[in-house]
């Protein structure tokens, strides 16, 4: 079967003009957990009529030092039925991710969204390719998938990788998943995870995304339709 592939910008401010969801409300945080080095994922109550699908985003404001600092994270979580997750890099020297990495439950965040328009829509085989943060929405679009009864597979580059229960898990399920350093190549793991066809995913930094893009020619793949989130 065909796979077709067209990267498209996918930055966050300019999605967030194009798309709105839910007015900025503040939601409490439900928990937070450890799930890997230096990173955290971050359960937010779920308001009502908020309505998302894995693979949009929301912006996330906090006070920070008088000023308000936004920023834009794609949920990870397969459903948002009654909380939804996102996962958060706790980059010491960031503007919003130590404080984010230091809430609790209980504590209010404002929160806005989701936007997007590139998201799992059902389709009958999702190939989600990850660089780094891109790991969050890959494991909610491949566990969704496996839960409506379709297929799934995961091509994941990153040199201290996060979510691993939830990638073994997957694996486990029955989804194809490829873990892989950044001096590896992504041409042979992704040749493999479109070999089946489906609708490709392609989450992470310009870096990752050109890479991807070299790896989904080289395997022959058109360039035409994937989903794409640049994260900067």
């Amino acid at each position: 079967m065909p796979v077709g592939v067209k990267l498209r910008d996918r930055n966050p401010l300019a999605q967030s003009r194009q798309l709105s969801g839910m007015d900025e409300q503040v939601l409490d945080v439900v928990a937070v957990r450890d799930v890997g080095p230096d990173t955290v994922a971050i359960d937010f109550e779920t308001p009502e009529a908020f309505d998302a699908q894995p693979g949009q985003f929301v912006k996330l404001t906090l006070g920070v030092d008088g000023e308000d600092i936004s920023r834009f994270y794609t949920i990870s979580s397969p459903t948002v039925d009654e909380a939804f997750e996102i996962t958060v890099g706790t980059d010491p020297d960031g503007e919003l991710a130590p404080q984010l990495g230091a809430l609790e439950a209980g504590d209010g965040v404002r929160i806005a969204g989701p936007f997007g328009s590139d998201y799992y829509e059902g389709e009958s085989r999702a190939v989600v390719l990850a660089g780094g943060p891109g790991v969050g929405p890959a494991v909610g679009i491949a566990e969704r998938a496996l839960d409506d009864g379709n297929e799934a597979a995961v091509v994941y580059q990153d040199d201290a990788p996060v979510h691993e229960d939830r990638l073994d898990a997957l694996a486990e399920a029955g989804a194809l998943v490829s873990v892989i350093d950044s001096e590896e190549s992504l041409t042979e793991p992704v040749a493999d995870a479109i070999e089946d066809g489906g609708q490709v995913f392609i989450y992470g930094f310009a870096d990752f995304l050109d890479a991807a893009t070299e790896a989904l020619e080289a395997a022959g793949v058109s360039t035409d339709d994937a989903k794409v989130e640049n994260f900067g």
